[in-house]
């Protein structure tokens, strides 16, 4: 079971992220060893701003530290108020909920799944991500370890997934947001990397939907997530760099376009802005695989599956055949997720029903031909 803990906020000055970045070199004082923001042996994953802040569920950093005894996140003024939910994973081990805020947060205090430092000279790997799509911000400032720690690098692993969606795979509805969202499932699985980009009421077409100012076929090339306008910091969007992606994406999944069907988007129309999509992802991902998934539909309790685009997205994929990109695969949903698989308010997938899409989904890609990694690339 997961715990859900609140960290402990200190009140502190606050520094500005741009005298933070003006050297890496670290110090140890009274609150440890303080490791600045910039700090190359940080693992960053998921979009990142220059202040350093989060956008979009899941993103976040890993650690390799020998020696760990306790950690501190110290957050800025871009994070959350009050709180912003995060996932910390220890060695691997289960994810757990720590809420942090602006100031000093301890992260290895309170809780049993988290237990550090039982021998001098361990190894330990900490994972943490935002878990919402929403109140998503944290701002890092510096990290602080015990004093007798050392941070090393972290080595990812050589399996890297982009996941590009909307609530079906940014975990809307689920109690522990995305890392209990098929797509971060499915990267567990195969001991990868993944980066999700995927928002909750956003159509692919660049249109407005349900709060979103813009379309996944726009947001998905930009750092910020489609909240941009509501946060404190900055109502504008900037465009992301993927040579920050690191290391680049291995295979690339997509399941979106029920926010199209909902705001009237025509098949002709869907079809033609997926296609484009594909065309500007093939400038970044120029030989990957990329999975398109087709809808499983809305479940309703008398057993029936409302659908929509039906027949449309192996349109899209032979489109992309046709003019010799054989690495643009059909991943076909139909009857994956039933009216038992979600919540009947809403018909989005339970905490149970993305756990069945994941072992669905692992056991299509095992048979396509993608194994697991053995064991992740950075020991702890």
């Amino acid at each position: 079971m997961k715990v859900i803990i609140t960290a402990i906020a200190f009140l502190m000055p606050i520094f500005s992220s741009s005298a933070l970045s003006a050297s890496t070199s670290n110090a140890t004082s009274d609150s440890g060893l303080v490791i600045k923001n910039n700090d190359p042996r940080i693992h960053f994953n998921g979009r990142w701003d220059e202040s350093p802040g989060t956008w979009w569920a899941s993103s976040g950093l890993k650690l390799h530290v020998q020696n760990l005894k306790s950690l501190s996140l110290n957050l800025g003024p871009h994070t959350t108020v009050p709180l912003a939910s995060v996932g910390v994973s220890l060695n691997y081990g289960e994810i757990t909920t720590v809420n942090v805020s602006q100031g000093v947060n301890g992260i290895f205090r309170e809780s049993a799944a988290l237990q550090v430092g039982t021998s001098e000279g361990d190894l330990s790997v900490v994972r943490l991500n935002v878990e919402g799509w929403q109140d998503n911000r944290i701002n890092l400032e510096s990290i602080s370890l015990n004093s007798d720690a050392t941070l090393l690098s972290y080595v990812p692993s050589k399996l890297a997934f982009q996941f590009i969606g909307d609530s079906l795979s940014a975990g809307q509805f689920l109690p522990e947001g995305v890392d209990q969202a098929w797509t971060f499932l499915t990267g567990e699985h195969f001991k990868a990397e993944h980066n999700i980009n995927a928002q909750p009421g956003a159509a692919l077409s660049d249109i407005v939907s349900f709060g979103n100012e813009h379309g996944v076929s726009f947001q998905f090339f930009r750092t910020e997530d489609t909240g941009y306008f509501d946060t404190t910091d900055h109502n504008f969007t900037t465009p992301w760099n993927f040579s920050r992606d690191q290391p680049p994406a291995t295979h690339v999944v997509i399941h979106i376009g029920a926010n199209d069907a909902a705001q009237n988007v025509t098949d002709a129309a869907f079809v033609q802005v997926y296609s484009n999509f594909l065309v500007r992802l093939r400038t970044i991902y120029t030989h990957q695989p990329i999975f398109v998934f087709t809808p499983w539909g809305w479940p309703n309790a008398d057993g029936t599956i409302s659908q929509y685009y039906q027949g449309q997205y192996q349109i899209i994929v032979d489109q992309r055949h046709s003019i010799g990109d054989d690495q643009v695969f059909l991943v076909n949903t139909t009857g994956w997720v039933t009216f038992e698989d979600v919540f009947p308010a809403n018909q989005h997938p339970t905490v149970a029903g993305h756990q069945k899409i994941t072992r669905l989904f692992t056991q299509w890609l095992q048979k396509w031909g993608l194994d697991p990694e053995l064991e992740w690339a950075t020991p702890a």
